[in-house]
Formats: C-alpha cells, structure tokens, sequence
C-alpha cells in the first residue's frame, strides 16, 4: 500500500476526517481481483461496471499457452485460451463471493460448449483462482449451487489455477460504451439476457443493475 495514500486522502476531506476503508483502498491502489469467463467479454464487463464496489474491468485471454494472442486467434480455437474478465474491486465494499453469487446468475453454466449464440472452447465459463482462499471459496459456491437443485443440469463450469493474464485489444475494452448500438444488438441477438432468464428465473442477473 502507498504509505503517503490515506495522508492525501485526509488531506482533502480535512484534519481529523475519517476515511472510509473503500476510498483508502482506491487511492493506495489495495485492490483485490477477480478473474470469471463468461462468454462474450463485453457482456461480463457491462454486467460487473454496474456492481457496488467495482472499480474496473479489463477484458482479456487466459488459461492458454499462446503468449500475447491476439482475438483472432483465440477465436479460432487451439490457443487454450479462453475471453474472460479481470474485475477490480474494491473488498470494502464488495467481497469474492458475493461476485460469485452475481457471476453464476449472469451466465449459463450448464453449458459445456460455449455462452448463447457464442460457441466454442474460447467462450465456455471458468472461474480462474489466483489463491487457495478464492479456490476454496469457488469450490463451496459451486458446490452449494449443485446442491441447491435450482438449475435444471449439471454444473460444467471450471475452477481452474489463474496463469498469465493478457489484455485484449484495446477496441476490446469498454465496447459496450463506445459502441452502444452495436453492443445492445450483438446482446440481443445472441439471446443471452433471454437465455439467463430461462436458466435461472427470478434469481437472473441478480446483483447487476438495468436487468
């Protein structure tokens, strides 16, 4: 953590304020992370921009052997990659299951070969684990969601060690706010929110705003 950080933050709302725990966190940068795939990374960054607690998503590959891919490649299979989201939040505000909670109903993981009209390895879901407390933590969410009955299949999303994690293009990032016509059509054509819907009923896209 940057020692000077709460010193400039104190500085600016006045001698003897107190500071919450989630601005220290945003001005010293002491950020946790989360890595899901869920498909199309578009979707998955429009969904958790809208989270309390979110600070930043990047879209990008990981789980593959190809240093530095390129879309192009990831798409046409054999990388071992797949899209997935690197989400920045802020654990003061926002904890590692509570992401869980709102990944699982953001997306169909019963579905072992790919997200809605988005087929293929590359877009089938994963959550990637950077530590064995997330890895524990993934494990029991999955498992109480098997237990639970509420889908209708078998759970096939993976909890996979988090490797390397590459960026994707810059046009990549934050499409849906620099291409919003194109971004609601692509959305709605792939019939993932219908899809979603199905799946999970009134539990859909619990957690993310505009649903």
């Amino acid at each position: 953590m940057n020692r000077l950080a709460p010193l400039v933050v104190a500085s600016v709302l006045g001698a003897g304020a107190l500071v919450p725990h989630h601005v220290l966190a945003r001005a010293a940068g002491d950020l946790a992370v989360a890595t899901f795939a869920g498909g199309c990374f578009w979707c998955v960054e429009s969904d958790f921009d809208t989270v309390p607690g979110v600070v930043k998503t990047v879209s990008g590959y990981t789980g593959g052997t190809v240093d530095d891919p390129t879309y192009e490649q990831v798409t046409a299979g054999g990388t071992g990659h797949r899209e997935a989201v690197q989400i920045h939040y802020d654990s003061g505000q926002v904890s590692y299951e509570r992401l869980l909670h709102i990944y699982w109903r953001s997306v169909d993981p019963t579905d072992a070969g790919g997200q809605f009209c988005d087929r293929g390895a590359s877009y089938r879901t994963a959550i990637f684990t950077g530590t064995e407390e997330e890895r524990r933590l993934a494990s029991e969410s999955r498992e109480a969601l098997e237990r639970s009955g509420v889908l209708e299949k078998e759970v096939v999303t993976t909890i996979e060690p988090l490797g390397k994690f590459f960026p994707a293009e810059d046009y990549h990032q934050d499409y849906y706010t620099r291409n919003p016509i194109r971004y609601r059509f692509y959305r709605l054509t792939c019939r993932r929110d219908a899809r979603v819907r199905e799946v999970w009923g009134d539990q859909a896209h619990d957690g993310i705003a505009g649903h």
